[in-house]
């Protein structure tokens, strides 16, 4: 190779100048220092050393909307020493996740009762003229009073405290393997379409010194059930009630159903059902009570 020939010496010169680069990143190192902190990555790509930290993507709310407010359940299974956490039951009445009217319709008289079904059957009037159909006519003359307080009676978990529904049924008993409640029937109005969804939920719990009795766990998923629902809220829900009644050492709820809105329109899929879990506690965390549990709801 000859010094003199132009492509050598500028081959020579890019040599020296990626050793200079070297020994410079080299000592910058020692020194804890970045040399090219916005450096380019190479052809070859970037390496370990040159690659840029991720930004963590902050993912807030459901589906990574704004935070969707009570109606959507918090839960946190780990423990704070110092400071004892607030129950992720945010309502003082003891509704549990209460919507916007929620108290409106608990404390209402019998004349603000009269007035809101009054109200309702006018609205189910307006349904029926805007469907097409006379309101008048024989078979329909008394539909919207009949919806009005049909639709009040499905949706009456809006008026039920936990605190009544569970009452003193709560019992001191030194038993600490799984007590489980299964196919117990749930009927309830998807929020989306307010058409009904039905199917059945298993609830578990593993005792700490306290048991429930088992008829409030059926009373405890009926509360929520009649409310306007998605059914991973319900499922949900009824966990953390369960959690927040008794501080057992874990909950399990498994809830299998069938969406009219996936049945009679849209889609239109009859026969597909929906399976949804929450896990809390002991059930999260040990693999083998957690199997213990899917496999005794199957039997």
């Amino acid at each position: 190779m000859s010094l003199d020939d132009p492509a050598s010496q500028h081959r020579l010169s890019a040599s020296l100048e990626k050793l200079k680069m070297a020994q410079d990143e080299s000592i910058n190192t020692v020194n804890g220092v970045d040399a090219h902190p916005h450096a380019e990555p190479s052809s070859d790509g970037p390496s370990s050393s040159q690659r840029p930290l991720a930004t963590p993507r902050i993912r807030e709310g459901l589906g990574f909307r704004p935070p969707s407010g009570i109606s959507t359940p918090q839960y946190s299974s780990k423990a704070v020493a110092v400071v004892k956490p607030a129950s992720p039951l945010p309502d003082a009445n003891g509704l549990g996740w209460p919507a916007k009217s929620t108290h409106l319709r608990l404390n209402a008289s019998d004349e603000e009762r009269a007035e809101r079904e009054k109200k309702l059957s006018g609205a189910v009037r307006t349904i029926l003229e805007c469907i097409g159909e006379d309101p008048d006519r024989e078979g329909l003359l008394k539909t919207p009073d009949r919806y009005a307080k049909a639709l009040l009676w499905m949706t009456r978990g809006y008026e039920e405290r936990l605190a009544d529904i569970i009452n003193d049924a709560v019992f001191e008993e030194d038993h600490d393997e799984m007590v489980l409640v299964r196919d117990i029937d749930i009927s309830s109005l998807c929020e989306h379409h307010l058409v009904p969804f039905t199917g059945k939920i298993a609830i578990a719990y593993i005792p700490n010194k306290l048991v429930l009795g088992l008829s409030k766990l059926a009373r405890i998923a009926e509360v929520f059930s009649r409310r306007l629902q998605v059914q991973e809220r319900l499922t949900k829900q009824v966990a953390i009630a369960v959690q927040e009644a008794i501080h057992p050492r874990g909950v399990a709820v498994v809830m299998e159903a069938t969406h009219m809105c996936m049945t009679m329109r849209g889609v239109q899929k009859p026969g597909a059902v929906t399976v949804t879990s929450c896990m809390l506690g002991c059930f999260r965390t040990q693999q083998k009570t957690r199997e213990e549990f899917l496999t005794l709801i199957k039997r």
